[in-house]
C-alpha cells in the first residue's frame, strides 16, 4: 500500500513536467438553469470529458440553478476570472457586444431548424469570434439551443389586440423591451429569479420563454396560457473567462474548444426531448397552448428590425439565405 502511494507521489510531478508549466486548473461552470436541464446536463458531460482528457490537469465543478448569481452577475465574475465558464443568454451579451443583436432580432430565424443551420455554419462562428474579439474579456466557444420563445400569460393572447397593455417580462435588453412594446405589450426587464413572485403578485401579467423554462421555474402555476408567437429563437453562447483561457496551454485550448463543440450537438438532442416532455407536462398541469397567426406579430415588429437591424443588413440577408 505504502509503495503504491510513493509511486503515485513520484508520478505526479512527472506528469506536470511533461506538459510544460501546466498546473491543475479548477473550472467553475455557472448556469442559471437547474440540475437536469438540457444545457446543464450537456455542460456536465463536457466537464467529465475535460477532466478525463486532460489527465486531471483540469478539474471541473458545476454550479447550476443560479447559485453563483444572476446571468449578469455571472458574466461580471467571469470577466474577472472568478468564474471560469458559463452559459449565458444573448440578451445579456447584446448591450455589451452589439454585433450579437443580429440573433436577438424578432423573427430573424424562420424556425428552429433554420437557427441551427445558421449557428452550425460560418455565421455562427463569426458571431462567437465577435464576442471573443470584443472588450468583453470572454472567449466564446460554442452555442447552446435556448429554444423558441413564446408569450405566456395569466389571460389568453390569441391576437395582437389581446397583448395590448399587458406587462410582459423580458431579459434586460432594450431590443427585447422594444419588441414587446411594438406588439402592443409593455415590456419589463427583470432577472429570471424574480419572475415567479412577479407573476404571483401581479407585478407582471406574463413573460416570454420556452416550455422547459416555464415548467422548471414553476411559472405555469400563475400563467395558464402559452401563445405560440415564436418571436425569438435564441441560441446561447458558452463562454470562458479570457483570464482562464490565457492560462491554458495550446493543447488545452484545443481540447476545450473541441468538447464545447461536442456539447453544442449533444445539448440539442437533450433539448428536443426536454421540450416535448415539458410541453406534455404543462398541458397536463392545465396550461392551454394557443396557436396564433404569426403574421400580425411579424408585421408589428418591422420597426424593431428596421431600427436595430440597420447595422446588420448584410448579415441578415446572409441569415435569410441559409436553407
Amino acid at each position: 500500500m505504502n509503495v503504491k502511494r510513493t509511486l503515485l507521489t513520484l508520478a505526479v510531478p512527472v506528469a506536470f513536467s511533461l506538459s510544460g508549466l501546466a498546473q491543475a486548473l479548477d473550472i467553475k461552470f455557472a448556469d442559471i438553469h437547474p440540475a437536469g436541464y438540457p444545457t446543464v446536463v450537456a455542460e456536465e458531460n463536457m466537464g467529465k470529458k475535460l477532466v478525463a482528457a486532460s489527465n486531471g490537469e483540469l478539474t471541473f465543478r458545476m454550479f447550476a440553478g443560479g447559485v453563483l448569481g444572476s446571468e449578469k452577475e455571472v458574466i461580471e465574475q467571469a470577466q474577472l476570472g472568478a468564474v471560469q465558464m458559463a452559459r449565458v443568454s444573448l440578451g445579456v451579451v447584446g448591450p455589451v457586444v452589439p454585433d450579437v443583436n443580429v440573433f436577438n432580432m424578432p423573427f430573424v430565424f424562420r424556425d428552429q431548424a433554420h437557427m441551427r443551420k445558421v449557428i452550425d455554419g460560418e455565421i455562427g462562428q463569426e458571431i462567437l469570434d465577435k464576442i471573443t474579439q470584443s472588450e468583453f474579456n470572454l472567449v466564446a466557444l460554442a452555442w447552446m439551443d435556448g429554444g423558441t420563445r413564446n408569450i405566456y400569460s395569466k389571460k389568453p393572447v390569441r391576437t395582437l389586440e389581446d397583448l395590448k397593455g399587458m406587462k410582459i417580462r423580458v431579459q434586460g435588453n432594450p431590443l427585447f423591451i422594444d419588441t414587446i412594446n411594438a406588439m402592443g405589450g409593455n415590456g419589463l426587464a427583470m432577472d429570471t429569479g424574480e419572475i415567479f413572485s412577479a407573476l404571483q403578485t401581479g407585478v407582471i401579467d406574463g413573460a416570454e420563454n420556452n416550455p422547459p423554462t416555464m415548467l422548471e421555474h414553476n411559472h405555469y402555476q400563475n400563467a395558464k396560457y402559452y401563445s405560440l408567437t415564436g418571436h425569438l429563437i435564441l441560441p446561447e453562447p458558452l463562454v470562458m473567462s479570457k483570464a482562464t483561457w490565457e492560462k491554458l496551454t495550446p493543447e488545452q485550448q484545443a481540447l476545450v474548444t473541441k468538447v464545447a463543440k461536442e456539447a453544442q450537438q449533444e445539448e440539442r438532442v437533450l433539448w428536443d426531448a426536454k421540450s416535448a416532455s415539458s410541453e406534455a407536462k404543462l398541458k397536463a398541469a392545465g396550461v392551454e397552448f394557443i396557436t396564433v397567426d404569426k403574421k400580425p406579430f411579424y408585421d408589428a415588429t418591422a420597426s424593431v428590425r428596421a431600427q436595430y437591424g440597420a447595422p446588420y443588413a448584410a448579415m441578415i440577408k446572409r441569415i435569410e439565405a441559409v436553407q
